[in-house]
């Protein structure tokens, strides 16, 4: 949690400036020919090693447990792939004049990937949430991602989308859906050894993101991609995603309330339903987009950060709100899974 508050009156993550720097490597030194080859062979086996670390991460006790708290699992569900997707369909109508079709392409998959798990459960900490409430919401975001977000691909960005195709729904489940579905049949013998080595696994998974990134930009520079992209663009999408933000943010919040939610739960629900996974998005995108992959992650890193920033400033001042509980009817409050 200490990176959430460095520096105190802008909470950059250090890991998106790690991010940068490897998209500036990739346009300085892009990978060509067999280094090309290779990078993308090690890219394929990252991506695959990542999913699996996932799925021998994910307790299936836990996440039993966490179905008791099914009115808010199934609300951050629907915020995360029902009304985060039809905004990003009503964003169609600002191409070309905010945005252009390729960037559009990727701010509808922006909409598409599944909610955080670490940075929901560190806000709703920070604002005296629902914290068991988070972890279960992003890790069932994040499982029904795997398989949802794909088939929402397919569905709405279809031959468009810079290169997706059928052939992508085998690869995604080649190099997602199996090595995770391995990681939870092999838990039972790793587990703990996965527990025990966290820190370390934990730099593991943020390299390989960082050599997807490389792999995915380097692409991109070859094939010239980001000479379609310009300055004023990328500041309309800037604008476009800050409107999408305080939009998710607003009906997370005041629909959780209508839907009767005590105040913890509608932190829980505001922190996991209004944020999207970096984590899960870029490799997805990488298998998904293939060498339009840059394109189309870029307005999930600038979202990714803009959602950092703005949920530390609320997180900080929801811990400073009078508690409600007393307030509330024993009846209409949500139960906390254990």
């Amino acid at each position: 949690m200490k990176r959430l508050h460095w520096p105190s009156w802008m909470p950059v993550d250090p890991y998106v400036l790690l991010l940068l720097g490897t998209v500036g490597l990739a346009a300085l030194f892009p990978a060509r020919g067999t280094a090309a080859d290779v990078a993308s062979g090690a890219s394929t086996a990252a991506i695959a090693f990542l999913f699996f670390l996932y799925g021998a991460r994910l307790s299936t006790r836990e996440a039993l447990d966490g179905l008791k708290h099914w009115r808010l699992h199934l609300t951050v569900l629907g915020c995360t792939f029902l009304v985060f997707p039809l905004l990003g369909l009503a964003a169609r109508g600002l191409v070309p004049v905010f945005l252009t079709q390729q960037l559009y392409q990727g701010l509808l998959f922006l909409t598409l990937v599944p909610s955080t798990v670490q940075s929901s459960i560190a806000f709703t900490s920070i604002a005296r949430g629902n914290v068991p409430a988070a972890i279960c919401a992003g890790s069932f975001s994040s499982l029904v991602g795997i398989v949802v977000t794909p088939l929402l691909a397919a569905a709405l960005l279809g031959s468009g989308g810079g290169g997706f195709s059928a052939d992508s729904l085998v690869e995604i489940v080649l190099q997602l859906l199996v090595p995770f579905l391995a990681g939870q049949l092999l838990r039972r013998w790793i587990g703990r050894f996965v527990t025990r080595h966290k820190k370390v696994l934990g730099l593991v998974d943020r390299g390989s993101i960082l050599l997807v990134v490389y792999t995915a930009f380097s692409e991109g520079m070859v094939q010239g991609i980001w000479h379609q992209v310009s300055a004023v663009r990328l500041g309309g999408l800037l604008v476009v995603e800050a409107v999408l933000l305080a939009v998710m943010l607003t009906l997370t919040w005041y629909g959780a309330k209508a839907l009767r939610f005590g105040r913890e739960d509608r932190i829980a629900i505001q922190f996991a339903g209004s944020k999207k996974s970096l984590a899960s998005g870029l490799p997805m995108a990488s298998v998904l987009f293939g060498a339009h992959a840059s394109l189309a992650v870029l307005p999930l890193m600038l979202f990714h950060q803009m959602q950092l920033m703005v949920c530390a400033v609320i997180a900080r001042r929801r811990a400073k709100d009078p508690l409600e509980a007393s307030h509330e009817p024993a009846g209409e409050r949500s139960p906390t899974p254990a």
